[in-house]
């Protein structure tokens, strides 16, 4: 169970890590991280920050274009 922000850094992020998603979803994954690393620094706090999560957004999930690592061609 997850009840605080911290527990994403600490334990969410790290399960991840340890076992890998696959496909496109990692990329989505690897912004996730992004924004959990900016929100930590507090950057969500400022004008700037917040616009930097919204970019890192724009490219998630439906938005993002197709994308296919080799290694996942098994």
């Amino acid at each position: 169970m997850c009840s605080t922000s911290s527990d994403i850094t600490e334990k969410i992020i790290p399960l991840f890590e340890k076992y890998p998603i696959i496909g496109v979803k990692k990329e989505n994954f690897y912004d996730f991280c992004k924004v959990a690393e900016l929100m930590k620094k507090k950057a969500h706090l400022t004008k700037e920050g917040l616009e930097q999560i919204r970019e890192i957004r724009k490219n998630m999930n439906s938005y993002r274009e197709s994308y296919q690592d080799e290694a996942d061609l098994v």
